[in-house]
């Protein structure tokens, strides 16, 4: 009796801890959009469908810490159909298409005839998810009324102000540009400076080219006035983001030249940076290193003197992709520089290596030994100091 009566206790226990480390969890219907679109018609409620990739963290991140608040559940639940679609498999690149998807995650709330309500993309809280579903869920914020009432007065700058923020919540940029500039063609150059003209620019221009980007660069202090200089040098810098990105990640060097060209059209300081990071970056991409050589050879000095992390970096690439000495040199003058702001084990060793390089054993050893001593204080290992000395013939 005390025997059954033992398991009885031990089988209830594992029951109870199991019930209690089970945790709630937003289950999204894989089965397939037009089984979903059914559900739809035959629960009458709209759809909810997260776009996902599976190395996604921000993806994984909503999934883990979102969709298991009850009150997510709670509500999602009640009000969709709730569904989900890898994007790299299946229906995935119809939903791409379909739907703008341009990041991850991307969140589309569509109605039974997969007509789309509204669309939103990114990390959210808990309760600024609920908030974005509750505006899936109103008429006056849905994409299609929004549109609509745009359409029926495009001089209108609220009309269009509202209809560009709710798109630009889940839609690549570029895609809001035809709306913009549907308005922006309604208002004089003069009428262009105001604070609600450039929240519309701001939003929904991306072509530097543009009459209205144009005006903005022309007239920046009067921008500056009714919006800040802050702003405005952000417009400008996400601008030029925007356009060299696509080349930039499909390594089109010549598509890359061509709008690089465009872009340094905006003549300031932030600019200049800005492309030489560009460039710099474009060049190791695509293992140009006598690009790379000659891009930071010209401005590292100008924009990367305070960051040690960067000169650091760049004075790696030397080490492994440079041969001639003077350019060596340069690096080693940056590998310092680092060393100057932020001193490590890793910048020692660096400096010794490239002193290595050009043959200049009394500063490799050097360098090789503040390096082993740092560590060896430390209690940390000091192998590759090691190394180093053992190879320059010392014990």
């Amino acid at each position: 009796m005390k025997i059954k009566f033992a398991i009885f206790l031990t089988l209830f226990a594992m029951n109870f801890s199991a019930r209690l480390s089970a945790q709630p969890y937003l289950e999204l219907d894989e089965s397939g959009y037009q089984s979903v679109l059914q559900r739809s018609k035959k629960e009458h409620k709209p759809i909810f469908y997260m776009l996902y990739a599976t190395w996604c963290t921000h993806c994984n991140k909503m999934k883990k810490e979102v969709f298991t608040d009850t009150l997510v559940i709670h509500f999602m639940n009640k009000n969709f159909v709730v569904a989900g679609q890898d994007i790299e498999k299946g229906e995935g690149e119809m939903f791409k298409k379909k739907y703008g998807v341009k990041f991850f995650p991307t969140f589309v709330f569509i109605d039974q005839d997969g007509n789309e309500l509204y669309n939103i993309s990114g990390e959210y809280k808990s309760e600024h998810f609920i908030a974005e579903a509750k505006n899936a869920l109103t008429k006056e914020k849905q994409l299609p009324y929004l549109e609509k009432e745009f359409l029926s007065d495009v001089s209108n700058p609220d009309k269009c102000l509202a209809y560009l923020s709710a798109l630009n919540k889940g839609r690549d940029r570029s895609l809001l540009s035809p709306i913009a500039h549907k308005y922006l063609a309604t208002q004089t150059e003069a009428q262009l400076v105001s604070s609600i003209n450039w929240k519309i620019i701001a939003n929904g221009v991306t072509d530097i080219q543009s009459r209205e980007f144009q005006y903005v660069m022309a007239h920046q202090k009067e921008f500056e006035a009714v919006a800040s200089a802050k702003r405005i040098q952000r417009k400008m810098e996400n601008i030029v983001t925007e356009m060299l990105t696509p080349a930039f990640e499909m390594r089109d060097t010549i598509t890359y030249e061509k709008k690089r060209r465009i872009a340094q059209k905006i003549n300031t300081v932030k600019n200049d940076s800005l492309l030489f990071d560009f460039d710099m970056k474009m060049a190791e991409k695509t293992k140009n290193w006598k690009k790379y050589k000659a891009v930071t050879l010209a401005s590292t000095d100008k924009f990367l003197s305070k960051n040690a992390r960067a000169l650091e970096d760049i004075a790696s690439n030397y080490l492994k992709y440079v041969a001639d000495t003077e350019s060596l040199k340069y690096a080693i003058d940056w590998a310092l520089q680092s060393a100057k702001l932020n001193e490590t084990y890793d910048s020692q060793i660096l400096l010794s290596k490239l002193y290595q390089k050009i043959q200049n054993k009394s500063e490799a050893i050097a360098w090789a030994t503040k390096a082993k001593n740092r560590n060896a204080a430390m209690g940390w290992k000091t192998k590759e100091a090691d190394e180093i000395l053992l190879a320059l013939g010392q014990k």
